[in-house]
């Protein structure tokens, strides 16, 4: 009977072959091809898995030739860790929002699907790097679009500024329109050309009202409670990621962090889809 791991890993390889270069490269190319993209970014989600420091994931995995061989490699053709620190880097921010929206394909949404933001903090870097790069705030927000029956992460957005919470969500939700049925968000999205897209588009808009004046608060009592309160399934996603991985991010730069996160958020996908349908 194949572990958790093992199905895990399989999970991954098959996911990555197809979302990151399709007709799959090689694993190991002599010269200047090298390792082929999906299977470092495979074996950057076994050191999210395993929750280990690179150095150390490859000197377990030296242990696991069945693991390995899944890769398509030998013990032996394993990368040294450098590579796979450095090759992350490499890799654009595109090819991982790709990942986990393949890693969110695998579950099946229901009918009501939430967003909303939390903060996560970040390893210190020199107070050079700040100054250059800017830094405003001790946390990256991190804004979240879930399904609430599958309590899949659908799609993640970073920021170092802390942009207003409409901005962030009409980015957000308009690009995965086709993913949503009925969405539920507190009142820091409370913008009606918010509420007029998703509306044109098919989508029903469940999101409060600020009470400025008596109609808002009309509106805001035909709001379906039962509905309006899965909103809940965001804190309870972020608080599982947080305490499955940590709170603090391990990357320097703030390039690197917004990788580690959706990494983060695809492994729990994968993760979550594996322990569900044990053999």
């Amino acid at each position: 009977m194949p572990t958790q791991l093992a199905r895990f890993t399989d999970r991954c390889v098959d996911l990555f072959q197809k979302a990151v270069v399709g007709d799959p490269d090689p694993p190991l190319e002599t010269g200047e091809g090298g390792y082929a993209d999906w299977v470092i970014v495979a074996l950057h989600c076994l050191r999210e898995y395993l929750d280990q420091p690179y150095r150390r994931l490859l000197d377990v995995l030296a242990e696991m030739p069945n693991i390995v061989g899944k890769l398509g490699l030998s013990v032996d053709e394993l990368p040294n860790f450098t590579t796979v620190c450095t090759r992350k880097q490499d890799l654009k921010m595109r090819i991982w929002r790709v990942l986990l929206r393949a890693s969110a394909s695998l579950h099946k949404f229901g009918e009501v699907q939430a967003i909303d933001a939390t903060g996560f903090q970040r390893h210190k870097a020199s107070r050079q790097y700040v100054i250059r790069v800017g830094y405003n705030f001790d946390d990256i927000k991190t804004t979240a679009l879930v399904d609430c029956d599958s309590t899949a992460v659908i799609d993640v957005h970073f920021s170092m500024k802390q942009p207003h919470d409409t901005q962030i969500g009409r980015q957000v939700l308009t690009r995965n329109l086709e993913q949503l049925n009925t969405v539920v968000a507190d009142k820091g999205y409370d913008w009606d050309a918010l509420r007029h897209e998703l509306r044109d588009a098919g989508v029903r808009p469940v999101i409060k009202h600020r009470e400025f004046y008596p109609l808002d608060k009309a509106h805001n009592a035909r709001h379906d409670e039962d509905i309006y309160h899965r909103r809940s399934f965001v804190k309870a996603i972020f608080y599982a990621l947080k305490s499955r991985f940590g709170e603090t991010l391990r990357a320097r730069t703030w390039f690197g962090q917004f990788r580690e996160l959706v990494l983060k958020a695809t492994v729990r996908n994968i993760e979550q889809v594996v322990s569900h349908s044990q053999p």
